[in-house]
């Protein structure tokens, strides 16, 4: 008899990244990002009328792959672990792999969400795809139109954090009361 309490090889190297990134973002933020439980469609696609019934905190939890830290109030994540992806494709224009991870990430999202999808693949690296509605510091990219989802700027991770940490907890998190904001020459400057 075969026991269906072990999860697939795929399953656990996804999850395995998922902790990755809440560890990563954790250590990175000072602030606990972890896991989403059961991590999946709980309140995306079909499962969207569970939102009616759910309070806040728990739509939270239950909103992508990772529960964000208690600051990153407008976070929406979305991890993929694969043996390979079709760089390529990209390039064409259309990359039916990328568009259903799109899909994913924003079937959940709320339309103020810093959406942000991770990316690892064999021997390949880790990367980020982030919305280019908003302004991210980069030289090294690749710019990508969705037909469904719309215009994606996708990064290497490591750059990313390198450049754009600030940013990204800027997006992420509720608007700022306490300090002053102000913006010259597209750069934003916050004093506390």
């Amino acid at each position: 008899m075969i026991s269906n309490s072990m999860p697939s090889p795929q399953k656990a190297k996804g999850s395995g990244f998922e902790r990755e990134i809440a560890k990563y973002l954790s250590e990175k933020y000072s602030e606990s990002f972890i896991r989403a439980p059961g991590s999946g469609a709980y309140i995306g696609g079909k499962n969207q009328l569970r939102t009616q019934i759910l309070h806040e905190g728990q739509i939270r939890s239950f909103k992508g792959d990772i529960v964000p830290g208690q600051t990153f109030t407008k976070m929406n994540v979305e991890c993929k672990f694969y043996a390979d992806f079709p760089f390529h494709l990209l390039l064409s224009g259309e990359c039916k792999v990328i568009d259903g991870w799109l899909e994913q990430l924003m079937d959940v999202a709320d339309p103020d969400d810093c959406n942000i999808l991770f990316m690892k693949f064999n021997r390949k690296g880790r990367y980020i795809a982030v919305q280019s509605k908003l302004t991210w510091v980069t030289d090294n990219f690749l710019y990508y139109t969705s037909p469904k989802q719309g215009d994606w700027i996708i990064m290497e991770f490591d750059s990313f954090f390198l450049n754009n940490s600030t940013l990204l907890k800027a997006y992420s998190g509720s608007p700022d009361t306490t300090s002053k904001q102000t913006v010259t020459n597209n750069i934003l400057t916050i004093e506390t």
